[in-house]
């Protein structure tokens, strides 16, 4: 299917509305990473999403490696993440451990610059606008493109977008919080931010177009018929979405699916880019979840059947 694009500010190139989340990928695994990253490019997506904390640096490097040897870098919209809690989940968002994490990052990517940089985790401890002068100083170095905030609440995109303003300073040009069709009931100590299943925040993102890097935007699987309690691995997946509720979208889904000859995931998929200025970070474990993936970009779901699958009608 043809590629959907938008854009953030600070940032020349075009952000694809499907990223392709490389958490998973290892420099020990790249034959199955080249094949997923080839694909994904081939068919014009250009976003990659992957982060310092993911897999203590495998991610980075085998993505750093997969560009070096393409030559992809300049076509390449790269996005990484910094100052993920350590293992106690205590927060560490400091100019020094950005600074530090950020050289890494670099480093093990194989680049010179980051086109959109994302604080992993937000600490509501530290003043805001250390963090908006902190990453400023990486934009005008060069290190930097654009920055935004990875389980950022609203409140404080706002307060640093308000610093930023006041300061004649760059604000943070996007947000990447837990957005799928299921709602997650994540423990609130792991600072996800969560978007569907808070009236008032997806309402902020809808009013104010800031562009939603959604991740787990597939529910990890839970509208695939891996999320059947029967199957082997559903154990992890029902634990976290087991509610009344998103069983219900989930049949609701397969109804819709079924009426438009489509799948349901792709239409849970639909449902993310059809929020807001919504990305989706999607993270395929194969050529056949990929491109059923790309089967979402021209599904465009009316706006009673959007409501109805969401439980709102």
């Amino acid at each position: 299917m043809p590629m959907r694009y938008g854009r953030v500010a600070g940032v020349e190139k075009p952000l694809s509305r499907l990223i392709l989340g490389c958490g998973p990928l290892h420099p020990d695994r790249m034959e199955q990473a080249e094949t997923l990253l080839d694909a994904f490019f081939a068919a014009g997506g250009t976003a990659m999403d992957t982060a310092h904390a993911y897999g203590g640096g495998a991610s980075e490097r085998a993505l750093g490696q997969w560009m070096a040897a393409r030559g992809a870098r300049d076509r390449v919209f790269l996005i990484t993440k910094g100052g993920h809690p350590d293992a106690e989940w205590r927060p560490r968002v400091s100019a020094d451990v950005i600074a530090r994490e950020l050289r890494e990052s670099m480093e093990r990517l194989g680049t010179d610059h980051i086109d959109l940089y994302l604080l992993h985790r937000d600490d509501p401890t530290v003043p805001v606008g250390t963090l908006v002068d902190c990453l400023n100083e990486h934009v005008a170095a060069g290190r930097v493109r654009a920055f935004g905030g990875s389980n950022w609440s609203p409140r404080r995109l706002e307060e640093a977008n308000a610093y930023a303003a006041a300061h004649g300073l760059r604000g943070f040009a996007a947000s990447s919080p837990f957005l799928s069709l299921a709602v997650a009931r994540d423990p609130a100590r792991m600072g996800h931010a969560i978007v569907n299943g808070d009236a008032a925040v997806l309402a902020w993102y809808r009013q104010t177009g800031f562009p939603l890097l959604a991740w787990t935007a597939q529910a990890q699987g839970f509208f695939s018929d891996r999320a059947a309690p029967e199957h082997p691995d559903a154990r992890g997946r029902l634990r976290r979405y087991d509610h009344p509720d998103n069983w219900e979208r989930r049949v609701r889904a397969r109804q819709l699916a079924a009426r438009l000859g489509r799948t349901p995931t792709q239409v849970a998929l639909a449902w993310v880019l059809a929020q807001c200025n919504a990305y989706a970070i999607i993270g395929p474990g194969s050529m056949a979840h990929l491109e059923e993936s790309f089967g979402a970009l021209d599904l465009q779901l009316e706006p009673h059947d959007l409501a109805w699958i969401n439980l709102e009608g």
